[in-house]
């Protein structure tokens, strides 16, 4: 007889620590996210290397491929000897402008002789005269060729604006890859045709992942930014546990958005909540996990 009653007391304090396990509920539900960047070609024409591939992990800076450069280099080559060509007009107009420079430095030497000679009256009025028409007309002349050689200044500058246009394509010819991270989808293909503005691959950074959660604003006084939490996704028949630290805590609060499953927890306002959570791999994008504020909540029944 006393041996039923504990053998009955055993199984009322298992049905009461099962009970209580199964109330236990997390302090928010989500799915894990990444920053997913699309990189598209920033060019016309063939691609004629193109090496990377999907789940490879590449780093900011790493040379991807290339877009087929030879019309960009032909047409390079073809403004370069356009410039040379008109830059030598602009050279027999600038001789020029130099010689009269140079008469116009004589004159104006001769004129201060002239100047000083004329206060010990050794020179007349005639002789400054004559050198100051001289001056003004070395100074027209010299205006006049700068006009003239002001369209040739301006096409080279125009040839210069072109030149560092065609450089700039043929910088965007190079697929440089903009972040580190690994490579989540490829889109095309080496020797494949493609335009400006199309993808090529997406990339994301997975060291650290981020866990967007939803909570009622009664919860909203336990949770601020900075704050570390515990982060649980399902392993076999048990829970994994990850360190995570709140990064972003909604200013507006929304619907609940419908991965969250029962029809009734929908239609709640709620505040989104991010958690950053560092990778050890096992992490991957829309998986889903929860979020716990207190560790003691999650060891206790």
């Amino acid at each position: 007889m006393k041996i039923n009653k504990i053998l009955f007391s055993i199984i009322i304090a298992s049905s009461i620590l099962i009970s209580c396990n199964n109330n236990e509920k997390a302090d928010g539900y989500g799915n894990f996210e990444a920053t997913e960047i699309t990189v598209s070609a920033e060019n016309n024409g063939k691609l004629l290397h193109f090496k990377v591939e999907e789940g490879e992990t590449i780093k900011k800076g790493d040379f991807i491929g290339y877009i087929d450069t030879i019309p960009l280099a032909l047409k390079k080559q073809q403004l370069l000897i356009s410039k040379e060509i008109i830059f030598s007009k602009s050279k027999g107009v600038l001789s020029q402008i130099n010689v009269l420079n140079a008469e116009l430095k004589t004159a104006k030497i001769s004129k201060n002789r002239i100047e000083n000679l004329l206060r010990e009256n050794a020179a007349t009025e005639q002789q400054l005269d004559a050198i100051d028409g001289k001056i003004d007309v070395l100074n027209q002349q010299i205006r006049s060729i700068e006009i003239q050689n002001s369209p040739i200044v301006n096409e080279l500058k125009s040839l210069d604006i072109q030149l560092d246009q065609i450089q700039d394509q043929l910088n965007k010819s190079n697929i440089i890859n903009p972040v580190s991270g690994t490579v989540l989808v490829k889109y095309t293909e080496p020797n494949e045709i493609v335009s400006f503005g199309k993808p090529l691959y997406k990339i994301a950074d997975l060291t650290t992942m981020q866990l967007r959660v939803y909570v009622s604003e009664t919860q909203l006084a336990n949770i601020k930014i900075g704050q570390e939490v515990t982060v649980k996704i399902d392993n076999g028949e048990t829970m994994k546990n990850y360190s995570g630290t709140i990064s972003w805590i909604a200013s507006e609060a929304e619907f609940t958005p419908k991965i969250i499953q029962t029809k009734e927890e929908r239609v709640a306002l709620v505040y989104a909540v991010k958690i950053d959570v560092v990778n050890d791999g096992s992490l991957k994008i829309g998986m889903p996990a929860e979020m716990w504020i207190s560790e003691e909540k999650v060891d206790s029944f």
